[in-house]
């Protein structure tokens, strides 16, 4: 099981550099690397959550990478890992780590009256045959 989902925050570059690490500190990685680029103001963070679902015996990890530059900050989402069963099998019931994160993400945007726009990537398009 893996999905992706992207976000782009655009709005004043102040209040995006804080929403990495606002979010780092208020919801904890397992792992984190940041990066500072020396030619220009670019930063980028990666950080991975680890959750363990003692119902189904699996872990679910979450790679976050935030990407901060002067005009925007790009958020990619990974989840990847968990089991797959019946449908009727979900005995998750407490909150997963990547609704933590994206409830972050969501309500630092409103709060700071930010704008928040989901990337959907485009269905490749398919070639006629002739």
């Amino acid at each position: 099981m893996s999905n992706i989902t992207k976000y782009l925050v655009y709005g004043p570059n102040d209040t995006l550099r804080r929403l990495p690490v606002k979010m780092l500190d208020s919801i904890e990685p397992k792992y984190l690397y940041k990066y500072n680029s020396a030619t220009n103001k670019d930063e980028i963070y990666v950080a991975v959550y680890e959750q363990f679902e003692k119902q189904i015996n699996a872990t679910i990890t979450l790679t976050c990478i935030v990407e901060c530059t002067p005009a925007h900050t790009r958020i990619e989402l990974k989840k990847a890992g968990g089991r797959m069963g019946f449908r009727g099998s979900s005995l998750s019931e407490e909150k997963s780590i990547e609704s933590d994160v994206v409830d972050f993400i969501m309500d630092y945007s409103k709060r700071f009256g930010l704008s928040l726009q989901e990337e959907v990537e485009a269905p490749p398009a398919e070639e006629d045959k002739n």
